[in-house]
């Protein structure tokens, strides 16, 4: 049976829309992490908002290390009542009930990542689907910002390893508890 890992970046006060500042593709480890999770997975599990954010982003991507590429190419399934199939970027519109249809996906892959921490997130947790949650938390504080990490209820997680890089983010791994 397959995975699903759930994997965020956010600020240290929990803001999820100043993306621009996350990534620092100078530090080493940072970059072997994110290659380790997006060369391991198989497929992608994403909601509406991130599937139409990484849509617009993703495909004019290139780099030399394949990740994009990768990226690409990986097969996505997006949950989403507003949405209307067929998708484009190798995406499939997931019909149906989600946990069924993800219970039907860890039979068919590997490893499933899922970016982002929102109802998708709050499904699979609640249905008992997820296996991991990667949280990257960035020295940033933001202060004001709308959109915050949130969750319909508490969710209790047990801390499997956390890694500090020399860009200054924490990588903290977790599995529901």
């Amino acid at each position: 049976m397959g995975t699903v890992t759930i994997s965020f970046e956010m600020t240290l006060d929990g803001v999820f829309d100043q993306m621009e500042h996350w990534f620092d593709e100078n530090d080493p480890d940072l970059v072997r992490h994110s290659d380790a999770l997006v060369f391991g997975a198989d497929a992608v599990l994403l909601g509406r908002e991130s599937y139409e954010f990484f849509r617009e982003y993703w495909p004019a991507q290139t780099d030399d290390r394949g990740f994009a590429a990768h990226y690409n190419a990986l097969p996505k399934f997006v949950a989403s009542t507003s949405l209307e199939g067929p998708l484009d970027w190798n995406a499939t519109l997931i019909e149906g009930g989600v946990a069924d249809t993800v219970r039907d996906l860890r039979e068919r892959y590997h490893s499933i990542i899922s970016h982002g921490y929102g109802q998708l997130a709050a499904t699979l947790l609640d249905a008992g689907l997820v296996d991991e949650i990667h949280a990257g938390i960035h020295p940033f504080l933001v202060g004001n910002a709308e959109d915050r990490l949130r969750t319909p209820h508490p969710v209790g997680l047990r801390l499997i390893d956390v890694e500090a890089y020399e860009s200054g983010v924490i990588r903290a791994r977790y599995a529901p508890a």
